[in-house]
């Protein structure tokens, strides 16, 4: 039976101040680097989702001992290339682009066939960004000219260093190719469109050699191979994007106000609160700290009545929102005036199309938009919109933050909403219902 959120009255006014659970960009980066380091590794507020787990029994399958605690993640790693590979291992990356994309890079030396499968979202999503630079390293992928999962790949003796063009600014394809040079003798060169930057921070924490050129646009990243490093602990912050619900739902709820502690805010990942702040909203960053590279700061947040519109700027670097383009857009339907969006390409390459989808939750609630040139979207915002019908959002190819985003959308202005496989907020916020009942909201 599928489990279905329901929705039927709006939250009450609140003044509180949570936590939300670990980041899984580093909990997932952690379990992987940690499996190549010499030692045991701790990681403390390790992200306890699907995403994260899929990761612990992929790993577990190549020979790495993994103990999880109530209060920390210990991960024995062998050293790089410390793998246990055996003939027909089978590894299942869930619904985790992250995983299989960053996963398929530490297979390149594999003497065996690996077969890599996902879930049904995952396995339409495009691989092929991926499988090209790893076959210019020397790795190989069977069936030939497959660009989605399920993919075998079979590493070889023979790596060597490259040069890649990475022009998409997707930091997956960049970390994957990062993570492939540590296997590697020799230094591999990655001109990279701007991206988040984890794996980086991650590099220079550990000492792996990694020297960055930062220009306007464009990263120039050298990785030196094949060096060693020791095992590490690391306790890892909050994560923005789940961070994201709860500070829209504030700020579209009336008379409430948020403090949320210890998010990571590493400013390829704040774009949510540069845009919301340039629509009018009052986000502020408070305890600002850095901790081994990582920006982290308590977000506060307060109710606005009045959002402006937004016409975003083609300059703007998409990818450090592109999570939360689909909060910001319900945000941008209750501003006053048009809202423009643009360059949104990879919206569709998520977990679900994310922009279609947009149009089709904003369509649904008697919101007019348009679909524009440069993969955008206009958005006639309108701030007395009432929501009183029956809204059913099901077939999303279970995409956790179309459920999550829709959730909040109901309890922040009403309406009757009935979410199907509400199950999906486990591949990312497991915690996300509770998190909702602790600020006084109604939901089952």
């Amino acid at each position: 039976m599928k489990k279905i959120i329901n929705i039927k009255k709006k939250i009450k006014s609140f003044k509180k101040k949570i936590t939300v659970e670990g980041d899984k960009s580093i909990s997932i980066r952690f379990i992987l680097l940690a499996s190549q380091a010499i030692g045991k590794s701790k990681a403390y507020n390790l992200l306890n989702s699907e995403d994260v787990n899929s990761a612990i029994k992929c790993l577990k399958k190549l020979g790495i001992k993994i103990d999880k605690k109530k209060n920390f993640c210990e991960v024995t790693g062998n050293g790089i290339g410390g793998f246990k590979f055996k003939k027909n291992i089978l590894l299942d990356a869930g619904n985790s682009g992250t995983l299989g994309r960053l996963l398929l890079a530490l297979l390149i030396k594999s003497p065996y066939k690996v077969k890599l499968i996902g879930d049904k979202s995952l396995s339409k999503r495009d691989f092929s960004r991926i499988i090209k630079p790893m076959k210019n390293f020397g790795a190989n992928f069977y069936p030939k000219n497959k660009e989605t999962l399920p993919i075998t790949i079979k590493g070889s003796e023979h790596l060597k260093p490259i040069k890649f063009f990475e022009d998409k600014g997707s930091a997956q394809v960049k970390s994957s190719i990062m993570l492939g040079a540590l296997n590697i003798d020799g230094e591999t060169l990655i001109k990279a469109r701007k991206s988040r930057d984890h794996t980086e921070n991650f590099f220079n924490f550990l000492k792996i050699p990694i020297k960055i050129k930062k220009e306007k646009y464009i990263d120039w990243i050298k990785v030196t191979g094949n060096k060693s490093y020791k095992s590490f602990n690391y306790k890892i912050p909050g994560d923005i994007s789940s961070a994201s619900f709860p500070l829209v739902l504030t700020l579209l709820s009336e008379n409430s106000q948020l403090t949320i502690k210890n998010i990571n805010v590493n400013p390829s990942r704040t774009g949510i609160i540069s845009i919301l702040n340039k629509m009018g909203a009052c986000i502020k960053l408070k305890n600002i700290k850095i901790d081994k590279g990582e920006r982290t700061a308590d977000i506060f947040v307060k109710s606005i009545k009045n959002l402006k519109s937004i016409n975003l700027s083609k300059k703007f670097n998409n990818s450090s929102a592109i999570d939360e383009f689909l909060l910001i857009f319900i945000c941008a339907s209750f501003s006053k005036g048009i809202s423009i969006f643009r360059n949104l390409e990879e919206l569709n390459k998520k977990e679900s199309k994310r922009l279609d989808w947009s149009f089709k939750i904003l369509k649904m609630r008697g919101i007019k938009t348009k679909k524009i040139k440069d993969h955008g979207i206009k958005i006639w915002g309108n701030p007395n919109l009432l929501l009183n019908k029956t809204y059913v959002i099901k077939d999303y190819l279970k995409d956790h933050r179309i459920a999550m985003s829709t959730a909040t959308l109901g309890l922040a202005r009403g309406g009757n909403w009935k979410i199907h496989d509400s199950d999906s907020i486990n591949t990312s916020f497991p915690s996300f219902k509770k998190m909702i009942k602790d600020l006084g909201g109604r939901i089952n």
